[in-house]
């Protein structure tokens, strides 16, 4: 298997003396992310529900040298959202990288505390208040990764419509919060004077644990898909590592671009809805006002 940091083209760098938080970093993409960024030097973070696995993934990180800690939040609590920045901000005088990754996909329809869709709460709201909190600990030359998805193209997105269950729908409402990650990397990126940001689609991988909340017939899909080798698949499902590629590039590389989306390491053209700017400030003023920001 061929390491993330190594198919990205940075397996050179040295990140020695830097930290990075990578959140949902318990498995799948986000433990690949995290070590890849250990093995260059950096010190990682993890974030996750888990305790257990997470401290599996800190004590792994540890073994490449990295001081590595584990913190426990649940992105559907903004309270814990809230105590998870501060007690990063309190272990760190700057904070080199921030990965957006955790996120979660629900097959039912619920609405959290905050009065959100819970897919739209968890995959959007989390990470804005989260980067958010953290902007200040940002360093003048860090990055915030934000992992988004392809599947924003088949996505409208309604402001309003998060706020209800309505005619729920699983994948269109994952689908709406990966529009909104991207939607949120372009606004960050004009609000943020130092730090870059940039969005990227990581892959599709049955493997992952984002499909832990689907229904039967689905995870069992997932089951046969993450089974079949790569290669028969001509490049089409990922492994958690290969997924990881473009979000250590984009932690990691020489990337000097922010507000972009990315793919393959590249930069890529998202959705028309996906640049429009007065539609990304309106999403951002309504989740600020959602965090109480």
């Amino acid at each position: 298997m061929v390491r993330p940091e190594a198919a990205a083209g940075v397996a050179d760098r040295d990140r020695s003396g830097t930290t990075a938080l990578v959140t949902g970093a318990t498995s799948g993409v986000g433990r690949e992310v995290a070590l890849a960024l250990a093995r260059l030097g950096a010190d990682v973070y993890v974030h996750g529900r888990d305790r257990d696995r997470g401290e599996e993934v800190a004590s792994r990180l540890r073994e490449h040298g990295a001081d590595a800690r584990f913190f426990r939040a649940d992105f559907l609590d903004l309270g814990q959202v809230e105590n998870l920045a501060e007690r990063v901000a309190g272990r760190v005088d700057e904070l080199d990288v921030l990965v957006n990754n955790a996120g979660a996909h629900f097959e039912t329809g619920a609405l959290t505390d905050a009065g959100v869709e819970r897919t739209f709460h968890a995959n959007h709201l989390a990470p804005f208040l989260l980067t958010n909190r953290l902007r200040d600990a940002l360093a003048d030359g860090g990055r915030v990764v934000t992992v988004a998805s392809e599947v924003h193209r088949r996505a409208g997105l309604s402001l309003s419509g998060v706020e209800s269950v309505d005619d729920y729908d699983g994948f269109a409402a994952y689908s709406r919060s990966k529009l909104a990650n991207v939607l949120f990397t372009r606004e960050l990126a004009r609000r943020l004077d130092g730090p870059a940001a940039n969005a990227c689609h990581p892959g599709f991988v049955p493997s992952s644990g984002l499909w832990r909340n689907a229904s039967l017939p689905v995870r069992a899909v997932m089951r046969v898909l993450s089974a079949v080798p790569r290669r028969l698949t001509f490049g089409v499902v990922d492994s958690s590592a290969s997924a990881a590629v473009t979000p250590t590039y984009l932690a990691a590389g020489d990337v000097d671009a922010t507000g972009e989306y990315y793919e393959d390491c590249e930069r890529a053209t998202p959705a028309k809805q996906a640049t429009d700017d007065e539609l990304a400030a309106r999403l951002w003023a309504w989740s600020a006002e959602r965090v109480d920001l």
